[in-house]
């Protein structure tokens, strides 16, 4: 952003537009670049010297003054001096007190020598170290800007939008990324609701003071939402702008403002700890149902909701949505119980901070609710999450013949399972005639005869293995146990099968 007092905006009409650069003010950026590169090495005296004269010259010095300020992030200014300047500043000092002061320029001299013995080095170096870290006497060391005169046109027009959100108290976006404008509104905590409009769905985005008064406080999210919205090849923006008292109507458009070879905003994290908290803890699972991040949108009403969550069940094309819902604003549940009235043939899951007091009227619109007090307790969710998969598993049962007769002479249920699209519970009641169920695999019965004549008592348990894995067996205890032997232990040196 540029400081407000760069801002350039028309009332015009009663609305609010910005004054954008174009491409007639591409000399103005290509000097003001070249201010910069030519005085690399000199004071920044000097380089605020030559921008004034700049500033004199340009039609308009807001937009001067302006583009230098985004060149002046790229500059590295350090201090220059023989001494730090901290130290030259106290050993002269002491030096002065020492004879009540200095008052004549022969006093200072006497000083500055006293000063420079102490310090082992010249008044002179003293002298030119006392302000040497003031910033006007810093110098610029390094300059690399990363925008050509075109690039910098554009960083400003972009920065000007975000210094005239900066009053908006509301802000509508129509995006053709709105999943990655979500995402942005998530990340930057900012409340917002999804609604259906005649030219598509339009994401609005207010702060929770809003709901009580316009306020400014949320003006700085806002403009760093607006580099995110840029990112998209086409987007609608309108703002409702608190102007000293007044509220103006400001439009901008994928047409005024784009970033200039910049990376987008990175990925969101998560809006809250509790949701990274849950996430991380329920990916550590080993379980049946996969965690999506922000899934797609909800019809609720005239608006959207997009859940936090989606739970994907492995064995079927099914989908269990998880809202975790924390307390903002009385206005805000308010908005979000009506929002979950209207939300129609999903299954939906809500956690709700125990505080909020409204479970029962989650309830009460056939969600499945989950309480919480400070973190959301993964076995309260997966709780839920089991009782859909046994009806899932009964469900894919009941589709099952009654029996099995698989093709492989060795075969473990959860590959039969996954070829059959199911869960490994959906086999319970599938009786296999054709194999032996040993352990949690399926074997011919010619294989369990191949492997006993292979196996006696007496024979090495890593030679019993062997046998075991040319026929694809890997439980090797299920199998000697089904065959009558155990294994007798020695030591560390390995095992012997031997006779139960």
């Amino acid at each position: 952003m540029l400081t407000k007092d760069l801002l350039r905006v028309s009332r015009a009409g009663g609305g609010y537009h910005p004054q954008f650069a174009g491409r007639s003010d591409r000399p103005l950026a290509a000097k003001t670049i070249g201010v910069f590169q030519r005085h690399v090495g000199e004071s920044r005296a000097s380089l605020d010297d030559a921008l004034t004269t700049l500033e004199a010259e340009a039609d308009d010095f807001k937009l001067a003054r302006g583009l230098a300020s985004l060149l002046d992030r790229e500059a590295v200014f350090e201090t220059a001096a023989p001494l730090p300047p901290v130290r030259a500043r106290r050993a002269a000092f002491e030096a002065a007190m020492a004879n009540g002061g200095v008052t004549t320029p022969e006093e200072r001299a006497a000083a500055l020598d006293r000063a420079a013995s102490t310090l082992g080095s010249t008044a002179a170096a003293v002298d030119s170290s006392l302000t040497a870290d003031r910033e006007v006497e810093q110098v610029l060391t390094d300059f690399d800007p990363r925008w050509t005169p075109d690039e910098l046109l554009t960083q400003y027009n972009l920065s000007l939008a975000q210094t005239a959100l900066f009053d908006a108290t509301e802000v509508r976006i129509r995006s053709s990324d709105p999943k990655a404008l979500v995402s942005a509104v998530k990340r930057l905590r900012l409340m917002y609701e999804i609604r259906q409009t005649d030219a598509g769905r339009e994401v609005v985005v207010t702060g929770p003071d809003a709901l009580f008064q316009r306020t400014r406080r949320y003006g700085t999210a806002f403009a760093r939402l607006l580099r995110s919205v840029a990112t998209a090849a086409e987007w609608r923006l309108v703002a409702t702008i608190d102007d000293r008292g007044r509220e103006r109507e400001m439009v901008l458009t994928s047409d005024d403002v784009s970033v200039p070879g910049v990376e987008p905003m990175a990925e969101p994290g998560f809006d809250s700890d509790v949701e990274s908290d849950f996430a991380a803890r329920f990916r550590g699972l080993d379980f049946d149902w996969r965690l999506v991040r922000e899934p797609e949108p909800l019809e609720a009403g005239a608006s959207v909701m997009i859940p936090d969550f989606a739970f994907e069940y492995e064995y079927g094309d099914f989908r269990v949505f998880f809202e975790i819902m924390g307390f903002w604003t009385p206005e805000y549940v308010e908005k979000k119980l009506r929002q979950l009235a209207d939300v129609e043939d999903v299954e939906l899951v809500v956690a709700v901070d125990e505080s909020l007091g409204v479970g029962e009227e989650i309830a009460a619109r056939d969600h499945r609710v989950v309480p919480y007090s400070g973190s959301v307790r993964v076995k309260d969710v997966v709780d839920v999450l089991r009782d859909y998969e046994a009806d899932l598993v009964a469900d894919a049962a009941s589709s099952l013949p009654t029996e099995l007769t698989p093709d492989a002479d060795v075969v473990s249920l959860a590959a039969l399972a996954s070829a059959n699209g199911v869960a490994v519970d959906a086999l319970d009641d599938v009786s296999f005639p054709d194999h032996e169920l040993v352990g949690r695999t399926l074997v011919r019965p010619s294989v369990l005869d191949a492997v006993a004549a292979a196996v006696e008592p007496g024979t090495s348990l890593s030679e019993a293995e062997s046998v075991l894995d040319e026929w694809g067996l890997d439980d090797a205890s299920a199998v000697l146990s089904r065959l009558g032997y155990r294994v007798e232990w020695e030591g560390l040196t390995g095992g012997t099968v031997r006779e139960k």
